[in-house]
């Protein structure tokens, strides 16, 4: 076992984890997952990228660097205790200016995935339109839930089709998307709206929105948890794919293998 296999504590800088397989054409495709104080989905988030085949270098929130990776996750959790409001100071980390404007630059800006507390960083940093607000029941909710996806065509999204169902954990507090009614109608008018919840709405959110993109599609936010769907065992009871067995839902791990995909496309 070589040093780059064994996952480390991330203190004092970036620590690679090399893909469970050394033979995939995409193992050298790096990906960055932030932590920031309070994260909790950054470990779930490497392993999610590892499954689909990629190495993952664990970034931490202080960095001023990123270290040369190929895309980027903004994992889930409660960062900085969610003081404020969620994701409010987060977007003040110095790695968020590195990483607002690596995303920035054209068709070749750095892809970058915000997945629950990460979607609400997204917003706050301008990055993706709208916010996130308590859920209209103002109560957490954690279950399994079904998304559409709505676009197939975005950096974290072509593994799936145009309206196929998958079904992912969602666990949030504050989880439920806003945005005047111009801006809801610029984000369905323009393609935008990459995933929307099916079967009831868990937290309000308009017009049923569950992950939304920038124009380019290189930024993507979304509430439910794709990485705790990516393997057998260990995700939902259930599969918008067909029957599975007690934790065997892996509907998830196409927004990995997408991203991946693409930068080695």
């Amino acid at each position: 076992m070589s040093a780059a296999d064994i996952e480390t504590p991330l203190i004092g800088g970036p620590q690679p984890v090399a893909s469970n397989n050394d033979d995939s054409p995409l193992n050298g495709v790096t990906v960055g997952v932030v932590t920031f104080p309070g994260s909790l989905d950054d470990r779930d988030a490497v392993r999610a990228v590892r499954l689909a085949g990629g190495s993952a270098v664990q970034l931490w929130h202080g960095d001023h660097d990123l270290h040369e990776v190929d895309a980027v996750i903004i994992p889930g959790g409660f960062s900085y205790g969610d003081y404020l409001r969620a994701g409010a100071i987060s977007r003040f980390a110095p790695l968020m200016e590195q990483i607002a404007r690596a995303a920035s630059g054209g068709p070749d800006a750095l892809p970058v995935l915000g997945i629950c507390n990460g979607f609400q960083v997204l917003t706050e940093a301008h990055l993706l339109p709208g916010s996130m607000i308590k859920n209209n029941h103002l109560h957490f909710i954690c279950r399994d839930q079904r998304l559409r996806v709505e676009n197939a065509e975005t950096s974290w999204t072509s593994a799936y089709a145009r309206d196929e169902e998958i079904v992912i954990p969602l666990k949030n507090q504050d989880g439920q998307f806003v945005a005047d009614n111009r801006t809801l109608d610029e984000l369905e008018g323009e393609g935008r709206v990459v995933f929307r919840y099916v079967d009831g709405n868990p937290n309000g959110s308009r017009r049923d929105i569950a992950g939304i993109s920038n124009i380019a599609g290189n930024v993507v936010g979304l509430m439910p948890h794709p990485e705790h769907a990516v393997e057998a065992g260990f995700g939902p009871d259930s599969s918008a794919r067909g029957e599975v067995g007690v934790r065997g839902g892996t509907d998830g791990l196409g927004i990995f293998t997408s991203v991946l995909k693409k930068l080695v496309g």
